[in-house]
């Protein structure tokens, strides 16, 4: 037993004995054990990192080198894209000069213009533009929506690299909830509401809206043609801000200005040639004279179409353009003011309202008004309807169309020039024009039909109708040359008269042939815009006359345009350059920009004062004394170079002609469309 014991004690694994001592924390420091100190971590972590093996060590090593190596790969490629994004959005959205460092939550409906240097090497360009989505709306075809203008465009030049951009969060913050749109100056608009159609009640306002774009097309550059339309605007600019600042008209030769109602008709008729021209500078001082100066509740009389088309136009037109509500606000002031004129026992509007005592008057020395005066407010007041939500003045002026539209008295269509305020009948029977007192009556009635839709069959119907009664009363051919001119009919007697006025009806037969109306319709427009071409062509100076007289036998050494004394005036009218713009725009025909180039060299050559602005001439038979009238028509500044503008551009989303039409002082104002 003890020997048994004995083996197995033999057997059995030595026995260790342990002491177990317990340290003070003082000794324990002081003997260098753990205290969680940094030094006691770092040798805690060496000693495992030595107790790993050597293969252990290597494959922490590899995969530390391997994650090293991605994550600057990774920073390569997507940390110096995202530093660019980051500091071109700080550029962009930091350094306007208006409001440094504000972000728009939502842009104007046009982009705020920039500066176009006069310098011929620094050409501004149209920046990539994107094709408007239709906003998302109700289905009901009986409300109307805005088609907005260019998603995205931006006038730029060489060495302005400031821009006008959209907040990058801006796509996410328009799908969670509608946002205000911000003027460029910060002026706060409300986002687009509904509108009714023509002739029905109005229930909310209607606001421009900013809407995202589907895709970009490459930049439109600016050419040489357009840079000398903004060269010879700033040059007639220059003249009435020296001397003429805040008044109506400029009088280029004595260096003063004359006063026609008082209310800064040719710094309101440019508003928006300035913004579609780019040049922001101006357009900027013009605008703090509208908010700081322009003011309505004075007692002046003034005439219902004239502040119609040219304030009242021009302010929706700037209005849109910009998305400033200061310019809305002036209109509905305005709007308001006009509103007397219709207090009549026919509804015919006076031509006279003093908008400072709320009483409108016709002339002294009749109680008719001209149809073209009161069938030429329409898109305006329409218009003025649909963004204010007021019914009023849509029913005011529909009830003017309607009323016209069943009188008796026309010839096929063709209307009289006169209308009674007091019998609503028309007066002065047997006169067929469309010159002077008649002309925008029938640019009108295809317009408004544009404008709302093309629903408004009754406008289409007597437009149709007064298109065939000029084929059938007033179309003639003169010789030699056999042109297709517009003569007038006086009680059954042709006279191969012409106005210049008349030459607005090659563009307007060519917009309705691009709106679906018959192919002879823009068959008579070339033929009759050659006429006008050559109303100027042949004339001494290159420049067109009040009025011509056409020659209907050929005559030995004469030409086909006769000028009476009287008539050789020239006011630096529009209406060519107008139809020009358009034929262009629908055909591309590239000797519509040449003919409209010939004719801005010669009111250079003939009309233009060297110490800034332009002037009418008294004779253009005369090269060497032209016999200058020392007078700028507001309308050379709101139309004639605003068309000179667009006709050389071969950007058709510069005023996309399927999104707007234009007054007859040449304003843009939106065209309807079902929601």
């Amino acid at each position: 037993m003890y020997a048994a014991a004995a083996a197995a004690v033999a057997a059995s694994p030595p026995r260790r004995d342990f002491i177990s001592v317990t340290l003070s924390p003082e000794e324990a420091v002081g003997a260098g054990g753990y205290n969680n100190s940094k030094a006691w971590r770092r040798r805690s972590c060496w000693r495992k990192w030595k107790q790993l093996s050597r293969l252990q060590r290597s494959i922490i090593l590899f995969l530390f080198a391997f994650l090293t190596v991605c994550g600057v790969i990774s920073y390569t490629s997507v940390g110096e894209p995202w530093k660019s994004l980051t500091s071109k959005s700080s550029d962009e959205h930091g350094t306007e000069p208006d409001a440094p460092g504000l972000r728009l939550a939502n842009p104007a409906v046009l982009p705020a213009p920039q500066k176009a240097d006069a310098n011929a090497g620094d050409y501004p360009e149209l920046s990539p533009q994107k094709k408007p989505k239709l906003p998302h709306g109700r289905r009901n075809p009986s409300n109307f929506q805005i088609k907005p203008p260019w998603g995205d465009v931006r006038l730029q030049t060489r060495h302005d690299t400031r821009k006008a951009v959209e907040d990058p969060a801006q796509a996410d913050k328009q799908e969670k909830t509608e946002k205000s749109v911000i003027s460029w100056r910060g002026a706060v608009i409300e986002p687009d509401q509904s509108s009714e159609p023509p002739s029905s009640r109005v229930k909310e306002p209607e606001k421009p809206s900013s809407v995202e774009g589907e895709s970009q097309k490459e930049p439109v550059p600016i050419n040489e043609r357009q840079m000398a339309v903004i060269e010879a605007f700033r040059h007639a600019w220059k003249g009435y801000k020296d001397f003429a600042w805040g008044h109506d008209e400029l009088k280029p030769l004595s260096k003063s200005y004359s006063e026609w109602f008082g209310l800064g008709l040719t710094l309101i008729d440019a508003l928006d040639t300035m913004w579609i021209l780019g040049l922001r500078e101006e357009f900027e001082e013009a605008r703090k004279w509208v908010a700081n100066d322009l003011a309505f509740d004075k007692n002046v009389d003034v005439n219902l179409f004239e502040s119609t088309i040219r304030i009242l136009g021009g302010l929706l037109s700037t209005y849109h353009l910009s998305g400033d509500s200061l310019f809305l606000e002036k209109a509905k002031d305005i709007g308001n003011r006009l509103m007397p004129a219709f207090k009549t026992p026919s509804k015919i509007p006076y031509s006279d309202v003093n908008i400072g005592r709320g009483t409108a008057h016709p002339p002294r020395w009749t109680s008719d008004s001209t149809v073209a005066e009161v069938t030429s407010i329409q898109l305006e007041f329409r218009e003025l309807s649909r963004l204010t939500g007021d019914e009023k003045y849509q029913k005011a002026v529909d009830e003017v169309m309607k009323h016209v539209h069943t009188l008796s008295g026309k010839n096929d269509g063709l209307v009289p020039m006169f209308i009674n305020t007091n019998s609503g009948q028309f007066t002065h029977l047997g006169v067929y024009t469309l010159g002077a007192r008649a002309d925008s009556y029938y640019e009108y009635l295809l317009k408004q039909w544009i404008q709302g839709g093309k629903t408004e069959n009754e406008l289409l119907e007597d437009y149709m109708k007064a298109i065939e009664g000029v084929k059938k009363h007033l179309l003639q051919r003169s010789q030699p040359k056999k042109l297709t001119f517009v003569g007038e009919l006086a009680h059954g007697h042709f006279s191969a008269k012409m106005d210049h006025l008349v030459c607005f009806l090659p563009g307007t037969l060519a917009l309705g042939a691009h709106n679906g109306l018959t192919a002879d319709h823009m068959k008579l427009a070339e033929a009759l815009i050659e006429t006008c071409y050559q109303m100027y062509a042949q004339v001494e100076t290159g420049l067109s006359p009040e009025i011509v007289h056409f020659n209907l036998h050929a005559q030995k050494g004469h030409k086909d345009v006769e000028i009476k004394p009287a008539d050789r005036h020239n006011l630096l009218r529009p209406e060519t350059v107008e139809s020009l713009f358009y034929m262009y725009r629908f055909t591309g025909d590239k000797k519509y920009q040449d003919w409209g180039w010939e004719i801005l060299q010669n009111f250079n050559k003939y009309t233009r004062v060297p110490t800034g602005g332009y002037t009418s001439i008294n004779n253009v038979q005369n090269p060497s004394n032209p016999e200058p009238r020392d007078k700028m028509e507001s309308f050379f500044l709101g139309e004639t170079l605003k068309y000179m503008f667009l006709l050389f551009s071969d950007d058709i989303d510069l005023i996309n002609l399927d999104k707007y039409v234009f007054n007859t002082e040449a304003h843009p104002l939106p065209i309807w469309v079902p929601a």
